[in-house]
């Protein structure tokens, strides 16, 4: 809900002074892009590339049932942050100070985050279940973080900067993810796989790799970047003055606030058109960063090291998207670039679906042992991994600019005076359905008993997307790009 800026925020920042940009952030401001820069690692290390892949490979001992597993806690708490969070944000006007209730929330995530390392492989750890049960408790937290966290944007950076600050978070959260990646790279997944100077002769600390300890270690770095991440917010990062309202009257109150907002959609037809569509193709964005890694580990058989330098290359690329997704609207129009990202990724998941190990994209069988290496390097060996990489740079850049060109579409189809109240619709709109691509791919694994059977469903979130957004009028265009 990074969009959706609380009414009292915006009378805070109403005065001159907030809307002009200053020539540096402040220390508020930059300790706000800190906090989330250090929760980005979490995503990137536990959800997508390392932890959940290990948890459902070698835990579960099931690909497929793994992926199932995997789904299960993004379901559940999908459908926990869809019947709070919107609420949440609703009222977090009303509550008043904020830092309180962010603090205990992150109290909760790190030792939680923490509690990941014993899941150990041989069953006497953490069992399937509750690994299931802290991952869904994360997964609810971390949204709320979200909505706390976001809340106190123009406090900290006024509108003027909040531009500079969001901006600031995003590169840090790459830039944290990125340097997490190397570090486990060098540390614990490439000493005693290759001869390489500059890397240990052993993974640091003594781990152990046969008790997986070099995967499950991400938990807690994960946990530590965060803690310490955090605590710059905390010091520096001003916070909202105490409202005196209860809570449960400012729940009230905000519950009533958010059906005005929403009613107010009926007037506007493309953009009511527009958020709906939006409901169900960025879960199925969503849902392909999500699955991607759980997919690469079960079906093209990456081993860890294998994840981490296909996280570390997709981290750098995805940066790349950002640029397309502004080069797609000035060229084609906002809706346009929308339809033209989300089409390309739904042809990366059907790519997906056609590749394994001796498959590529369907129809040409591949035979290993026939082949010499692409090159003598411990990853990416064959030329089924290299294409299988090249479909995950797809995804990653056109993923990320679709993120870009339907904020600026919102922005074309609502009337200047009505951005924030749009603005918080398109917030809510992104949880209503958070839970969806992961009931999706669940029901899909658990039908077809395949993670393909599963992966593939994601293409029904894309298509609806798709197919919804030809019922917007307009290109997204204002009249100075048509000229």
């Amino acid at each position: 809900m990074s969009e959706l800026i609380p009414e009292g925020d915006l009378a805070v920042a109403s005065n001159a002074a907030s809307h002009l940009p200053t020539k540096g952030l402040s220390r508020g401001a930059a300790a706000w892009s800190f906090f989330e820069g250090a929760r980005n690692p979490y995503v990137i290390l536990i959800t997508i590339y390392i932890f959940m892949p290990y948890f459902a490979a070698v835990v579960v001992g099931d690909p497929v049932k793994g992926q199932e597993a995997v789904a299960a806690y993004g379901q559940y708490s999908g459908w926990i942050v869809m019947a709070t969070a919107p609420f949440l944000g609703a009222s977090i006007d009303k509550i008043g100070r904020r830092k309180g209730w962010l603090a205990l929330v992150v109290c909760l995530m790190i030792p939680l985050m923490w509690a990941l390392w014993f899941t150990t492989p041989d069953g006497k750890g953490l069992s399937v279940g509750m690994v299931i049960a802290i991952a869904t408790a994360i997964g609810v937290l971390f949204s709320y973080s979200e909505v706390l966290h976001n809340s106190l944007l123009v406090r900290a950076a006024g509108l003027g900067d909040a531009h500079k600050a969001s901006a600031l978070a995003l590169a840090l959260g790459n830039a944290f993810a990125l340097g997490a990646l190397v570090f486990t790279a060098w540390a614990f997944a490439l000493p005693g796989k290759v001869s390489w100077g500059w890397v240990p002769a052993a993974p640091l600390f003594g781990l152990n790799p046969a008790m997986h300890e070099t995967d499950r270690i991400v938990a807690p770095m994960a946990a530590t970047i965060f803690a310490l991440g955090a605590i710059p917010l905390f010091l520096f990062t001003p916070d909202a003055p105490k409202s005196g309202v209860p809570l449960l009257q400012a729940i009230r109150t905000g519950a009533r606030d958010l059906i005005r907002m929403v009613s107010t959609m009926k007037n506007y037809r493309d953009a009511a058109i527009f958020l709906i569509a939006r409901m169900f193709y960025v879960d199925g964005m969503t849902a392909v960063l999500l699955f991607a890694g759980v997919y690469a580990r079960g079906v093209m058989h990456f081993d860890a090291l294998t994840m981490l330098f296909y996280g570390i290359i997709l981290t750098v690329l995805a940066v790349f998207g950002g640029f397309v997704g502004g080069w797609l609207d000035s060229w084609l129009g906002a809706k346009r670039s929308v339809q033209v990202e989300i089409g390309i990724s739904l042809i990366g998941v059907f790519a997906i679906l056609g590749m394994s190990p001796d498959t590529i994209l369907f129809f040409w069988h591949f035979d290993p042992a026939a082949h010499a290496p692409l090159w003598n390097g411990p990853f990416f060996r064959t030329l089924p991994e290299l294409i299988f990489l090249l479909i995950g740079f797809s995804n990653a850049t056109f993923i990320t600019a679709h993120y870009a060109s339907s904020r600026t579409l919102l922005t074309r189809l609502t009337p200047p005076d009505q951005t924030g109240t749009f603005f918080g619709v398109y917030a809510l709109s992104g949880t209503a359905t958070v839970w969806l691509g992961s009931f999706l791919v669940n029901l899909g694994t658990h039908l077809f008993h395949s993670q393909q059977g599963g992966f593939g469903m994601i293409s029904i979130l894309l298509s609806f997307g798709f197919l919804g957004l030809l019922f917007v009028r307009g290109d997204g265009r204002t009249a100075h790009e048509r000229k």
